[in-house]
C-alpha cells in the first residue's frame, strides 16, 4: 500500500539535508521511496514510500532526525484528506488549562494542576479527579470564571487548522472534559461547528463545587466521534482527532489520525502519531495541504 511520511517543524526549522537522511532511513528498511515534495519550504515537506508499514516508517525518521524540532507522521496516502475533525480544547487548541487557571483565583493552582497531571496521564479516574478539583472550588465567585477567559490564549495554528478544514468541506467539533462556559467561547472564536464539555453549577452567583451529571470523560469523547460521525456519514477512517490526555487516547486510536499534540507522556506512549514541536497546522501538512492553501488567521 502506498504511503507518505510528512516531516513538519517550526517555520525554518526543516533543514534540506534532514530530507535525505529520512529517505536512506527508509530505505535501509526495505522501502521503496519517491522523491521528496515541499509543502511548505524550511517547515513541511512529504516523502511518499511503498512496502514498509507506518509504524516502523515513523520510528526511523524520528531516529534520522535526532535531536533536530521535527515531527514525523505516516500514512496511507488514499485516505490522508479528512472530513471530519474532532478536537480537545485544553492545551490543545487553548494553551492552558482552563480548571487550574481558575484554580489560581483561591490560591490553589498548584495543589490543583498537580491532580491534573496525574489524570491526564492516566494515573487517575478522569471523573473522580474532575469531581475533586472542582469541590475545592465551592463558593469561587462566577465573575471569577470571565476572569480566567480573559486571560486565555489559543495554541498557535488553531484557527487556520480549523478554518481550512472547514474551507475543505470538513465538519469541526470540540469535545473536552473542561466546562461549556469555556467551550463555547472558543468554539465561537475559532470556528467549530458544536462544542461538547462538561457544565460547572452555579448558584447565587458562586460555583457550587459540583459538576452536571453525567460526567463527559474519555468514554464519552470516543462515543462524540462515533456519534456526530455516524451523523454526517463519515467514516472513522476519514477523521482526524487531536488532545494531549489520557482521556482523548480512545478517540486518538480510533480515529484514522489520531494526533497526541504535545501530550502526557502515557499518551505518546499509546498513540500511534505525535506532534511535540510543530504547532496545529501540522495536522494540516499531515493532510497534505500546501502553505499556501492554508488559511490565514
Amino acid at each position: 500500500m502506498p504511503h507518505i511520511l510528512t516531516l513538519v517543524a517550526p517555520p525554518g526549522a526543516l533543514a534540506a539535508n534532514l530530507l535525505p537522511k529520512v529517505r536512506a532511513a527508509l530505505t535501509a528498511l526495505g522501502a521503496d521511496c519517491g522523491t521528496p515534495d515541499w509543502l511548505a519550504e524550511g517547515e513541511a515537506a512529504d516523502i511518499p514510500f511503498i512496502h514498509l508499514a507506518a509504524e516502523p516508517a515513523m520510528a526511523a525518521a524520528r531516529a534520522a532526525v535526532g535531536d533536530a524540532p521535527v515531527d514525523a507522521i505516516a500514512q496511507p496516502v488514499a485516505t490522508r484528506r479528512k472530513s471530519l475533525l474532532l478536537a480537545d480544547m485544553d492545551s490543545t487548541i487553548v494553551t492552558s488549562e482552563t480548571l487550574d487557571e481558575l484554580a489560581a483565583e483561591e490560591a490553589l493552582k498548584e495543589r490543583i494542576a498537580a491532580i491534573t497531571a496525574r489524570a491526564m496521564n492516566g494515573e487517575l479516574d478522569f471523573r473522580a479527579a474532575l469531581r475533586e478539583r472542582v469541590a475545592m472550588l465551592k463558593d469561587l465567585e462566577e465573575a471569577a470564571l470571565e476572569r480566567t477567559w480573559a486571560a486565555t490564549e489559543l495554541m498557535p495554528g488553531a484557527r487556520e487548522l480549523v478554518a481550512t478544514m472547514r474551507r475543505a468541506g470538513a465538519y469541526a467539533a470540540l469535545v473536552s472534559g473542561g466546562f461549556t462556559f469555556f467551550t463555547g467561547r472558543v468554539a465561537e472564536l475559532v470556528g467549530f461547528h458544536e462544542h461538547r464539555s462538561n457544565v460547572l453549577e452555579v448558584s447565587g452567583g458562586k460555583l457550587t463545587g459540583t459538576v452536571a451529571e453525567p460526567i463527559l470523560d474519555k468514554d464519552s469523547k470516543l462515543a462524540a466521534l462515533k456519534e456526530i460521525a455516524a451523523a454526517r456519514g463519515v467514516a472513522l477512517e476519514a477523521a482526524v482527532t487531536v488532545g494531549d490526555g489520557a482521556n482523548d487516547l480512545p478517540m486518538l486510536l480510533a480515529a484514522g489520525l489520531g494526533v497526541a499534540f504535545r501530550a502526557k507522556p502515557s499518551v505518546q506512549a499509546a498513540a500511534r502519531a505525535r506532534v511535540n514541536h510543530a504547532d496545529l497546522r501540522a495536522l494540516l501538512f499531515a493532510q497534505g495541504f500546501r502553505g499556501a492553501q492554508i488559511a490565514q488567521a
